[in-house]
């Protein structure tokens, strides 16, 4: 995978956890911080490696999954650019328990847990924003889990396609990534993912090709969804 060189201060000053910082702070942040590029596939890490630090993407996609019984996995979330994973686990020294693995090429950058806690004791504000952070993930968290104790499958495939701002009618949208992928992260199996897409259309709805979907009739999806 070719190598993209960057500046990892001019990365981190745009992130909200760091755009208080000075260029000092940044520097010495920058300082406990390594890239590393990984190809699609890659396994980052794995349930039971010790967390040593947190991780920001800087291009590509991570998936967070958890195994289950029958050996297959559930996605616990998706991890894209300008966003970061790792954190809670940082904090509680324990290892991770979830796996890590890189849906597209991508570059990520690590950030020590000594660094971490080095900018906390020079900073209270940062501080601060690392708790918001952590709130913001468990907030997040618990939506999913509310959806997939009081929403039908229905609901959830549709309040996942209507989720960006600015959706409205006629709006194109490409899975991000694969359907299977998706009905993992909805807590559905791909052929019940499949079926839900199939009715939408079939009730002219939204219209389906691949992994692309146009909004065909906005109100009615969301009538539809109760």
């Amino acid at each position: 995978m070719e190598k993209t060189r960057f500046s990892p201060q001019t990365f981190l000053a745009r992130l909200p956890l760091f755009d208080a910082m000075s260029p000092e702070e940044l520097d010495a942040i920058a300082a406990g911080t390594s890239e590393r590029h990984v190809a699609r596939g890659e396994i980052i890490f794995q349930r039971g490696d010790t967390c040593k630090g947190f991780h920001l993407v800087i291009f590509g996609q991570v998936k967070l999954a958890a195994g289950v019984a029958n050996g297959a996995e559930k996605i616990i979330e998706l991890i894209g650019p300008g966003h970061s994973f790792g954190e809670a686990l940082m904090f509680m020294e324990k290892p991770y328990i979830v796996s890590a693995t890189a849906l597209a090429d991508s570059l990520l950058l690590h950030v020590t847990k000594e660094a971490v806690f080095e900018g906390i004791a020079r900073d209270p504000a940062f501080a601060r924003k690392m708790l918001a952070g952590l709130s913001r993930r468990m907030h997040g968290l618990i939506c999913d889990l509310e959806s997939v104790a009081l929403q039908s499958g229905t609901q959830r495939v549709i309040g996942y396609l209507l989720q960006e701002e600015g959706i409205g009618q006629g709006a194109q949208l490409t899975l991000p990534v694969s359907k299977a992928v998706v009905a993992s992260r909805l807590n559905l199996t791909p052929e019940h993912f499949s079926r839900i897409l199939a009715d939408l259309s079939a009730h002219g709805l939204i219209g389906v090709q691949g992994r692309n979907v146009t909004i065909v009739d906005i109100d009615g999806l969301r009538e539809y969804a109760g």
